[in-house]
């Protein structure tokens, strides 16, 4: 009834992408490692356009991104396996040639002047709706843009930020009508750096440095809201469902990667005359590491089946964000206990991938929002049980 196979083209594109990252992204780890405890970026700017360049060399460039802009457009199962792939690594690194998937709403101008340029790696861009009062409640937000003639006047802070510190221009979702509330009172504006808003970075336990953003009277021109006036709410929701499934993904890699260096290790390491690998509490580890990485895969790619075949992927892809979360949390757990106190020193990296994964379970959407979200269309028939692909 169903084919779980790939086809040859899909199979070599997952050799190819397996290989570049093994061959040319998993050497610079050390580097990556001094870099951060040193206080300094994982990676220098330069390093990273090399590696870009060297994938867009080998045929890789925009993944996501239409043809028409230069893209692969391998759509959205390949782009879940590619992220499996590129996860099995804990350097930054992602392929080049991509841009928000909101961007491509923008009128002819705003593509010219923010889409391309970002696909080609000239301008880095921010999604900013978070906000202190206002996290997993995005309807909450309170920042605020007041029209003053042709331009508007933003004024508020948003948290959280991801690439905030980096980004040259952010797509800041403001109020513009508080009394039509999130559906119609909320607007995307596309706000450059050099129009007055600032940064300010948030430390946090693990490698993600988000941003502090603020705007205190920023003017802004009515040529840059992106989409319309009042319809940015559902170009959020556009922007965080499309590739919430892309989240998993990238945790299944990575727990993939430790869960091969714990058996491994379990095989090398003897206690009390035997390897570790021959004693059933570590063999049951691995055991249920195993099981939980395979449903955790599929039910990932699910969520990207379905939104490769336009359907709705909303209530899969929580399904597929929660447990790829938590799996990611348990692997990398136990595969600490497996290496014993080496797991827990600096001289390993499973401990910065311990703190790195437990943003998982809160960013995007915490693991109790998910909860919420599947129980609440269960409950109220957005979703039915035993269905197949329904």
């Amino acid at each position: 009834m169903v084919d779980f196979s790939l086809s040859d083209e899909e199979r070599q594109i997952r050799d190819t992408v397996r290989s570049f990252v093994r061959k040319e992204v998993m050497p610079l780890e050390p580097e990556v490692l001094r870099n951060e405890r040193a206080g300094a970026p994982a990676l220098e700017p330069d390093v990273l356009r090399e590696l870009r360049g060297k994938a867009r060399k080998a045929g890789f460039w925009g993944v996501n991104t239409p043809e028409e802009y230069g893209g692969m457009d391998l759509g959205a199962l390949m782009s879940a396996i590619v992220v499996m792939e590129t996860g099995r690594t804990f350097v930054p690194f992602s392929f080049g040639g991509s841009a928000d998937n909101i961007l491509y709403g923008g009128n002819e101008e705003q593509k010219r002047r923010y889409l391309l340029p970002t696909i080609e790696g000239e301008r880095r861009s921010c999604f900013a709706i978070t906000e202190p009062g206002a996290g997993s409640d995005a309807r909450n937000i309170r920042t605020r843009a007041v029209r003053d003639g042709g331009d508007w006047v933003i004024n508020g802070e948003k948290t959280f930020i991801t690439g905030g510190n980096e980004a040259d221009f952010v797509m800041v979702f403001a109020v513009t009508d508080p009394e039509k509330g999130a559906d119609g009172g909320v607007t995307c504006f596309l706000v450059d750096r050099d129009m007055g808003w600032k940064s300010e970075p948030i430390p946090t336990m693990g490698q993600w440095g988000p941003a502090s953003l603020v705007f205190d009277d920023v003017r802004v021109p009515g040529s840059n809201v992106l989409g319309e006036v009042g319809g940015g709410f559902a170009l959020a929701m556009r922007w965080i469902g499309q590739g919430r499934f892309l989240i998993p993904a990238r945790a299944i890699g990575s727990a993939e990667r430790m869960l091969q260096m714990a058996v491994d290790h379990a095989k090398l390491r003897h206690s009390m005359g035997h390897p570790i690998a021959e004693y059933q509490a570590i063999q049951w580890q691995i055991a249920d590491s195993q099981v939980e990485i395979e449903s955790a895969k599929w039910l990932t790619l699910y969520a990207a089946w379905r939104v490769q075949q336009g359907m709705d992927a909303r209530h899969a892809s929580s399904i597929a964000k929660l447990h790829g979360a938590v799996m990611a949390n348990q692997v990398v757990d136990r595969v600490l206990q497996i290496h014993g106190g080496m797991g827990y020193t600096k001289e390993l990296p499973i401990e910065r991938w311990y703190r790195e994964l437990r943003l998982l379970r809160i960013f995007e959407g915490t693991d109790e929002i998910q909860r919420r979200t599947i129980a609440r269309n269960l409950i109220k028939g957005h979703a039915r049980l035993g269905g197949i692909a329904e």
